[in-house]
């Protein structure tokens, strides 16, 4: 009789998981599929119907080299600025009580609620020579605006939630009775925060600036406007991608674009190994 109704429980196990999961594993498939895989199947059928010869001499073409020059150094410099400033702005969110705290932490979304042509428009406006920092910084020759530094500036101001929201949980979770026990054994401050606080932090540091980096990597929006878009100068590979499509070249247009996608795959993947390392730290 045990070994009946073992068999039957068993038998019985597969029909249970298919009656309540099947509608929602079929939503998720439809879901994925329709807005993320078969756009991503679609750009890469694309780039498949060009030679392996085309498809090098569109993807590698000095304009097209120049852009993702651009656009990765500067993402590279955005995600560096946002690893500290945002870590310090998690610190100070977690650590600090003071007046207008809750308006502060509410202002660290804003990029994620603001839409990027609004916000491209307001950094050019407000870093342009007659702006109100701008006009700060002309006296002393650094020109914002129109320029590769104006493309930095909107790549920190996009890309800043993600290293802020993803360090500060982890914060939130220290237990304070370490910190305490270091300084109880006679550890300065700066020894306690290098040995005892920084290493949970890392892998949320590490995730959150990857996870910027790659937001960076890809905008768009406020990055058309507050920049001249001149080749070899601050022409970054997405709005390459879109001159290409307004001058009907869609070979070229699909080469570059393919080759965001594959460096966007990498980054997604870096971001993965990254939280599964914190929760292993974690555990």
């Amino acid at each position: 009789m045990t070994v009946s109704n073992t068999q039957s429980n068993f038998s019985l196990a597969p029909k249970n998981w298919l009656k309540h999961f099947s509608l929602p594993w079929g939503v998720t498939l439809t879901y994925i599929s329709i807005v993320l895989l078969l756009p991503v199947a679609a750009l890469i059928l694309r780039a498949t119907t060009l030679s392996p010869a085309e498809f090098w001499r569109l993807a590698t073409a000095p304009i097209a080299l120049s852009a993702y020059s651009i656009t990765f150094g500067t993402a590279l410099f955005a995600a560096a600025i946002n690893c500290v400033a945002g870590t310090a702005t998690a610190w100070v969110l977690v650590r600090y009580d003071f007046p207008f705290k809750r308006v502060l932490d509410a202002v660290i979304d804003l990029p994620f609620a603001l839409p990027t042509a609004v916000a491209g428009i307001t950094l050019a406006t407000v870093y342009s020579e007659q702006g109100w920092i701008g006009s700060l910084l002309t006296p002393f020759g650094i020109r914002v605006s129109f320029t590769r530094l104006g493309v930095a500036v909107a790549m920190v101001f996009i890309s800043v939630p993600f290293v802020v929201r993803t360090v500060q949980p982890v914060l939130q979770e220290l237990d304070l009775t370490i910190e305490e026990a270091a300084w109880s054994l006679g550890a300065s401050r700066w020894v306690t925060f290098w040995r005892v606080i920084l290493p949970p932090l890392i892998p949320a540091i590490l995730t959150g600036t990857t996870q910027a980096f790659a937001r960076a990597v890809g905008e768009y929006g406020s990055v058309v406007l507050i920049a001249a878009n001149v080749p070899y100068k601050d022409l970054i590979a997405p709005i390459l991608v879109f001159q290409r499509l307004e001058q009907n070249d869609i070979p070229g247009a699909t080469a570059i674009g393919t080759v965001l996608l594959l460096i966007s795959l990498l980054l997604l993947l870096a971001v993965n190994f990254l939280q599964t390392w914190r929760q292993r730290y974690g555990a």
